[in-house]
């Protein structure tokens, strides 16, 4: 019996390294009848005899993981999003970093094409840089088009396990390209018509750069909140979460209750009135879900 991780998982086949070896294996039988799914990232017992016929036997227990996209034992989550084509989205931006933040993974934020936009859209960004940092996240502009923006980079990464997401067209395949040349990940221009970047990526693979391991994953534009309860949310917005033991009861949802903490720094001008409009936005949304059943 080997131990290892998997690195890629595609059409049933799970890759696993263990040391300087990858070996091919499926998953037994049993995770089926149980409901288990092996993810991208997870640390594996395996039969290693045969390197292109092996067999998962068991999963070691997880970090954490992530739905979209389906990866597990993430140290950190690379939101990347883009200046111009697709245009700066902070309602987007603050979707992923609530998924991120609801799995307790530390969120980065990159925003590519900086040198595509004018003085009037740079001082926009940031604007919105500057909110962030405050908040506490760690906040980068680059043009992957710049190897002096891509070399400093690097300290984010390495010895790390990353995801990077963020909406199709953003230049997540172009930036790992930046980082590892060797990789030659597919990119595609935007689509003149949508807006939007094409789909590249199909398959979620860990993949070697800045001295760490990325998980290129595929694309996506929409999130929502499945697995998010209204009495979570507020635990997602670090800015609403330190303030909320100071609103006059318990269990305030910084919505229509008097005497909230959070409210009133909103009104002060301490917690962005952009943030807590899409704290609102989000919570009216996981209200009026449907129930699964």
């Amino acid at each position: 019996m080997a131990e290892g991780r998997i690195t890629k998982a595609v059409s049933g086949f799970y890759y696993v390294q263990s040391g300087d070896n990858v070996f091919q294996c499926r998953g037994r039988g049993v995770f089926r009848k149980q409901n288990i799914t092996p993810l991208v990232g997870d640390f594996v017992e395996f039969d290693g005899d045969n390197p292109e016929e092996g067999y998962i036997r068991s999963i070691k227990p997880r970090e954490n993981q992530l739905i979209r996209p389906p990866v597990a034992n993430v140290d950190q989550a690379i939101i990347v999003s883009s200046a111009a084509m697709p245009d700066f989205n902070p309602l987007l931006m603050d979707r992923f970093l609530v998924m991120i933040e609801s799995k307790d993974i530390e969120p980065i934020i990159f925003i590519t094409k900086s040198d595509l936009i004018n003085q009037t859209e740079l001082k926009s960004i940031i604007r919105y840089q500057t909110l962030y940092e405050q908040i506490g996240y760690k906040i980068k502009l680059i043009s992957v088009r710049q190897p002096k923006d891509l070399e400093g980079l690097s300290h984010y990464l390495s010895d790390q396990v990353s995801v990077i997401a963020g909406q199709s067209g953003v230049g997540k395949s172009s930036l790992l390209n930046g980082l590892n040349p060797s990789l030659q990940l597919k990119t595609d221009d935007i689509s003149t018509s949508l807006g939007r970047g094409k789909h590249t990526t199909r398959h979620v693979e860990l993949v070697e750069a800045g001295g760490g391991l990325v998980a290129d994953t595929p694309g996506f534009s929409t999130l929502d909140f499945q697995d998010i309860t209204a009495d979570e949310l507020a635990d997602c917005f670090p800015e609403i979460s330190e303030r909320q033991g100071d609103c006059k009861f318990r269990g305030c949802f910084h919505n229509k209750e008097p005497k909230c903490a959070v409210k009133q720094a909103v009104e002060e001008g301490e917690v962005a009135k952009i943030r807590y409009e899409h704290y609102l936005r989000f919570l009216d949304e996981i209200n009026s879900r449907k129930p699964r059943y």
